[in-house]
């Protein structure tokens, strides 16, 4: 059986009490996380990292931090942004190259690929978002640490097209999915965990996680609710 990695992406939402509650009622649904089969982790706002951290740490839970977004550069005279080294006191994940920061913050290719550079100093697991094979190509074609260091980070194919947020947006076919992903192997050369993206939920991850090149998923809208999610994990 294969290991599935479950990320959720709670984007620019939750109070540190709404995210406390969210976490108290994992704790409290006793829901089966073993980590040698599902990999449980949780990307939250810079502000709420602090709080979960002892929060789990405090309960035992087998959930992991990511951060949503990291600085491209070391500490330094850089306002606002945050440094791995910041990131490492609270986080063992943090996802880059997500099309919403490409779209309305106007990341380039190189602004991902030196976050990636500095996460993968720092052994932060980077969740590299893929939008197309294009893309993905030119990352191979502008960095060997990519291809070198393939093992260490969780890719996640994840059209735009397919992203919820509130719009009528729906999941690629499992078919299209499983084909996409698979794709990324061979042109990393390997296989490598690959998460799917994209209006995953309750009602549909089973069968992604079924397919033979998914890995898991990174979970959006429907990783809000303690409900919804609870299921996808026991899917």
């Amino acid at each position: 059986m294969k290991k599935l990695f479950i990320v959720a992406n709670w984007k620019s939402n939750k109070t540190t009490k709404e995210a406390g509650e969210w976490l108290q009622a994992i704790h409290d649904s006793h829901v089966a996380i073993n980590p040698d089969e599902k990999e449980v982790i949780v990307g939250a706002s810079f502000t709420l990292l602090p709080t979960m951290n002892w929060f789990i740490k405090q309960n035992n839970l087998p959930i992991k931090l990511a951060a949503q977004d990291i600085s491209p550069f070391e500490e330094g005279a850089y306002t606002g942004a945050i440094a791995v080294k910041q990131a490492a006191e609270f986080v063992s994940h943090a996802i880059v190259g997500h099309s919403e920061r490409r779209r309305l913050f106007h990341e380039t290719d190189e602004d991902v690929l030196a976050k990636l550079k500095q996460l993968l100093a720092v052994n932060i697991t980077p969740v590299l978002c893929i939008s197309d094979m294009a893309q993905l190509d030119h990352y191979l074609a502008e960095s060997k640490t990519l291809i070198e260091n393939a093992d260490k980070i969780l890719f996640v194919y994840e059209p735009p097209t397919a992203i919820s947020g509130g719009g009528a947006f729906h999941a690629e076919s499992f078919e299209v999915a499983n084909q996409n992903a698979g794709e990324i192997n061979k042109k990393i050369g390997r296989k490598v965990i690959t998460l799917y993206g994209g209006s995953m939920n309750q009602d549909n991850a089973h069968e992604f996680f079924q397919l033979e090149n998914i890995d898991g998923g990174l979970i959006g809208q429907a990783s809000l609710n303690t409900e919804p999610f609870i299921q996808i994990i026991n899917s």
